[in-house]
């Protein structure tokens, strides 16, 4: 296959996780709707969140180990057929009670499709190019926070979120179209042996950069969960103005998951993360102190450069510290961010619930500061070794 035919399996690895991260952001982006329409409290709509996030985390490993023999080509574009279905069934939901079944279904994608694509990312490239490749394809998710997430909270304001869940289910087929049209046949990752997992689960640095993914993943989605009903509560923004505000925020996302591709290589995952880690954390301490809409403009900033970059930092250095491990440690990771956004987004509907919203920030930066902590003891830990 051609350095070409690979730069183009790789961009449409890269709009799958695009398609992939807007259907996972589309609740978010359209809690206030759903909401509204289903007769429900915002607390409550957001666990649709939660369920979604235990199931995308219990799913991508056991679902890596399901697949493994799957050829990569198929098993991406069938995936993205299941998850075009499964926004279409949801839009036609009737109350809150039968959208919530349907969601957890739905969310079997993403806990297939990310972590595999990675592990496919890293197969199409040399090795000394793999964190360059995975952290490519991760940018699908940053460019889903700039346009996928803003557009699907225009329409979910204006035309309603069953409209927007439709969207999604549209992207969905000509993504799985993409894929089909580009990525090589017969990529198969050689299945992990149990044995293999074992190495997976019994590595203390390896479980660790997980439990960095999951802390993250928690700290930010305590407050990420409820953004449109907390702007709308606190600054009366109607769903242009939260839209804008999405936009904003997906943005540094891109910029800084560029930056990360361009640069991780060079600079190492560990200094990396904690670089993101500490820009996101900074954007919660500061949080109480956004008294204005700019103002709170201005504090999301070092929030959106390191939301995702993070993430890709932290898939890019599982795949650097073992490659031959990275189909089960990927997996993991990705079971990381989904259990950090559902114990954020419970956290973060109690806090809301209990009248106790002054709190969601700093409970979030003391996660964040958690994780931190964790990620320089794994460093430390590596080069006293």
């Amino acid at each position: 296959m051609t350095r070409a035919a690979h730069r183009g399996a790789l961009w449409a690895l890269l709009a799958g996780n695009f398609v992939i991260g807007t259907g996972v952001m589309v609740v978010p982006g359209t809690l206030n709707e759903i909401s509204t329409s289903l007769a429900v409290s915002v607390a409550t709509a957001g666990q649709l969140i939660t369920v979604a996030a235990v199931v995308m985390c219990l799913g991508a490993p056991l679902l890596a180990a399901v697949v493994a023999g799957w050829d990569r080509r198929q098993l991406l574009a069938l995936t993205l057929v299941w998850y075009a279905l499964g926004h279409v069934v949801a839009a036609l939901m009737p109350s809150f009670g039968a959208l919530l079944p349907v969601r957890m279904l739905t969310v079997v994608a993403p806990a297939i499709f990310t972590p595999q694509a990675a592990a496919c990312a890293g197969m199409l490239v040399p090795p000394e190019q793999r964190g360059r490749a995975v952290t490519f394809v991760f940018l699908g998710w940053s460019m889903a926070s700039v346009l996928g997430l803003p557009i699907g909270a225009l329409i979910g304001g204006h035309l309603g979120w069953r409209m927007a869940f439709t969207a999604v289910a549209l992207l969905s087929v000509a993504s799985a179209a993409s894929i089909w049209l580009t990525l090589p046949r017969d990529i198969r990752p050689a299945a992990l042996t149990a044995a293999a997992w074992s190495r997976v689960l019994r590595s203390p640095v390896l479980m660790g950069i997980v439990s960095v993914t999951a802390l993250q993943g928690a700290g930010q989605f305590v407050l990420f969960s409820y953004f449109g009903p907390l702007l709308k509560r606190n600054f009366g923004a109607d769903p242009t103005t939260l839209s804008l505000m999405w936009a904003l925020f997906g943005t540094c996302g891109l910029v800084g998951n560029m930056l990360v591709s361009r640069f991780i290589d060079r600079v190492g995952g560990g200094r990396m993360v904690l670089v993101t880690s500490s820009l996101i954390a900074l954007s919660l301490f500061l949080w109480p102190w956004a008294a204005t809409l700019p103002w709170l403009a201005a504090v999301l900033v070092p929030w959106g450069l390191g939301c995702f970059a993070t993430n890709s930092a932290q898939q890019a250095r599982l795949v650097g510290l073992a490659p031959a491990l990275a189909p089960g440690s990927v997996a993991l990771n990705s079971s990381g961010i989904y259990i950090g956004q559902a114990v954020g987004a419970g956290l973060g509907g109690w806090l809301l619930a209990n009248d106790a919203v002054a709190w969601m920030n700093w409970v979030g930066f003391a996660l964040l500061l958690l994780a931190i902590g964790l990620s320089v003891a794994i460093d430390r830990s590596r080069r006293a070794a």
